[in-house]
């Protein structure tokens, strides 16, 4: 079987066809110039709510890719407290979602920093709070060992597995994190958007964390891509895209980290993976603006507290149907008082009853 590139004798000198990316490089600068220039062109209000959107929709899927579902509620309460916007009542989070949060909005507000040895521990040990992986305890904030064997990436059943890939050996990592620190920092004539890519592959395949290293790579790809930028604003989702794409992009990670040092088609792909998360961010700045218009539009009737609270959640995606009881529930009210608030906004044609019975009425916004 072909060795790993990490035990080619020339890694990690990459070999990239710089050539033959032109063509879909320059089509993905332009697909990223066009975005930032509409979203400059909305307004700060406007752009506000779709960082905040954007950056939601990032942490989330960065985690689903890995298995793991956050509380959307929680997420967005977390970022939207840490930028100090106002979005009505805001949802606590648990520890291990303002970790996530904090390690994410540290590598998107401060991309300007460097890339250091201590701040990577510090993310990870954002992301592990309680010094435990699920039930296992890992080393955190702190390279790997091979105390518990070699670091593989396997799927199958017990006494059926595959391995997909093995990282080089926790002797290898202190020196091959140096050097791939010093490379971030660097300066060099590469775009900035080929060198997202490159360390997002070169980091997954040194692999130097007990757990946690895909949702580093990919803060380290929205580092890297917010410098190319020159923005601290996210205004799409790499990772919802890569989750959009999830066995093909392992799939692509298997080969590349099976063939040479000539990593073109990994940056094919990547390129064109960020050129679909550009095209699907028009998702991201249509509910932004379809959210301007609806306020625009009942911005003379009038709402008590609790109504804007619960339209906003409406707004922002609720999941499942609107009834009195939850109504109660998340405006903290009673029941008669949930049933006032919905009435009064059936009548202003806000709120529409579904045609479905059934022992609870339930309510949608009226298109």
């Amino acid at each position: 079987m072909a060795p790993y590139i990490h035990e080619r004798p020339d890694w990690p000198r990459f070999r990239v066809d710089h050539a033959a990316l032109a063509g879909r490089l320059g089509a993905v600068r332009h697909l990223q110039g066009r975005l930032i220039g509409r979203m400059e062109g909305i307004g700060f209000a406007l752009r506000e709510e779709a960082n905040l959107q954007s950056l939601t929709e990032e942490i989330l899927k960065s985690n689903e890719i890995e298995g793991e579902s956050l509380d959307r509620e929680q997420v967005r309460s977390s970022i939207a407290r840490r930028l100090g916007m106002e979005i009505g009542a805001l949802k606590p989070a648990d520890r291990h979602v303002e970790g996530v949060v904090e390690m994410m909005l540290d590598a998107t507000r401060y991309y300007a920093r460097p890339l250091t040895r201590e701040r990577l521990f510090g993310w990870h040990a954002l992301l592990f709070p309680t010094g435990y992986s699920g039930m296992s305890r890992i080393a955190v904030g702190a390279w790997r060992t091979d105390a518990k064997g070699p670091m593989q990436v396997i799927s199958g059943p017990l006494g059926g597995e595959r391995v997909h890939f093995q990282a080089p050996d926790w002797g290898r990592i202190e020196a091959g994190m140096a050097d791939f620190l010093a490379w971030i920092e660097r300066p060099s004539e590469m775009d900035p958007v080929l060198k997202a890519g490159i360390a997002h592959l070169w980091f997954v395949t040194l692999h130097p964390f007990d757990d946690g290293n895909g949702r580093i790579a990919r803060a380290i790809t929205d580092l890297l891509l917010a410098r190319s930028e020159g923005s601290a604003q996210r205004f799409y989702s790499m990772s919802a895209q890569i989750r959009e794409e999830r066995k093909d992009y392992y799939e692509r990670l298997e080969a590349t980290q099976r063939g040479d040092l000539d990593i073109t088609p990994w940056l094919d792909w990547f390129l064109g993976c960020l050129g679909r998360a550009f095209v699907g961010a028009e998702a991201i700045l249509e509910t932004v603006l379809a959210k301007a218009r609806f306020w625009e539009r009942h911005a003379g009737t009038p709402l008590n507290d609790r109504q804007r609270l619960i339209l906003a959640r409406l707004l922002d995606g609720f999941e499942g149907k609107l009834t009195s009881g939850k109504w109660a529930k998340m405006a903290k009210c009673s029941p008669d008082t949930a049933l006032r608030d919905i009435d009064g906004l059936v009548r202003a044609g806000i709120l529409t009853k579904d045609p479905a019975g059934g022992r609870s009425t339930r309510y949608s916004l009226q298109a």
